[in-house]
């Protein structure tokens, strides 16, 4: 068996492009603040593509970089300002922060209708209670690309390994509103391998490089990679083994090129979402 890939950058290329017509459409074009404290090169390398992708998508990005002396108020305050900002529709806040800030009380700053990142607990709340809301953009894109190959999930069984609150979680919660039978497992999880095997879809989140091996999956089932990590020979892959797992899985996400282009995709398509709702 040859596994089908999930292509996330051909997906995520169509969704950008809906969502430029989309936003040509509107009276002026949406505004994303980014807030980022500076001394992280993961975060400026994804404050990069976000301003990439804005430009080409026809939206306005606004750069908060605040130095790395920042005080927890002045962070807060700013946050505060952009919220009350009727010119500025979605605001991000770059994590994770420098030792010495916050990051609970620096989002509770945010206005949950501008949380186009989806990490505030209005939105959690929203998302656990499955009504309307923005959701969290890398899980969003997850349930995308699970949609555009039309996976079934209604009914079928599915194991999320990694129980984090931005990516985890969440997936967990979008799954179990669209009907599917949802385990959550983790680093403390009782014989780990058995229960993935479990499962019809495997949802993998933990940041653990080829912690999901070929043993671990049923002939046939579908594989949401989330996983980020830098190899040895300085590759990126993800929490699963491809090569071997490949085989065995009827769909696969690759790392790269797989849920990682559906999260920007997903930001704009909550930035079109925040500002419809802002504007009368």
């Amino acid at each position: 068996m040859s596994a089908m890939i999930l292509d996330g950058r051909a997906v995520a290329k169509a969704i950008r492009e809906s969502l430029r017509a989309e936003i040509a459409a509107l009276p002026r074009p949406p505004s994303l603040a980014v807030v980022q404290v500076v001394g992280d090169a993961a975060s400026d390398r994804y404050v990069r593509s976000i301003r990439t992708m804005c430009e080409e998508a026809g939206a306005v990005l606004v750069s908060r970089t605040l130095p790395d002396t920042t005080s927890q108020a002045t962070l807060e305050a700013t946050l505060a300002d952009l919220s009350a900002d009727s010119s500025v529709d979605g605001i991000i806040l770059q994590l994770p922060l420098p030792a010495g800030l916050q990051a609970d009380p620096a989002v509770a700053q945010i206005n949950p209708r501008k949380d186009v990142d989806g990490i505030t607990p209005y939105s959690a709340g929203l998302l656990m209670l499955g009504q309307p809301g923005l959701r969290p953009n890398t899980p969003a894109g997850g349930m995308q690309l699970l949609k555009h190959y039309n996976i079934p999930i209604v009914g079928q069984r599915v194991v999320v390994v990694g129980r984090s609150p931005i990516v985890g979680r969440p997936m967990a919660l979008l799954l179990l509103h669209e009907h599917a039978t949802v385990t959550i497992a983790h680093s403390r999880t009782h014989n780990l391998a058995e229960v993935v095997r479990e499962a019809q879809i495997v949802i993998a989140a933990v940041g653990k490089p080829g912690l999901i091996s070929a043993d671990m999956i049923q002939p046939g089932a579908t594989v949401i990679d989330f996983g980020i990590n830098m190899a040895a020979n300085g590759k990126m892959v993800g929490d699963v083994d491809y090569s071997s797992v490949a085989a065995i899985a009827g769909a696969i996400t690759p790392v790269p090129g797989g849920t990682g282009p559906m999260t920007n995709a997903m930001l704009l398509r909550n930035l079109v979402q925040a500002a419809r709702n802002e504007r009368p």
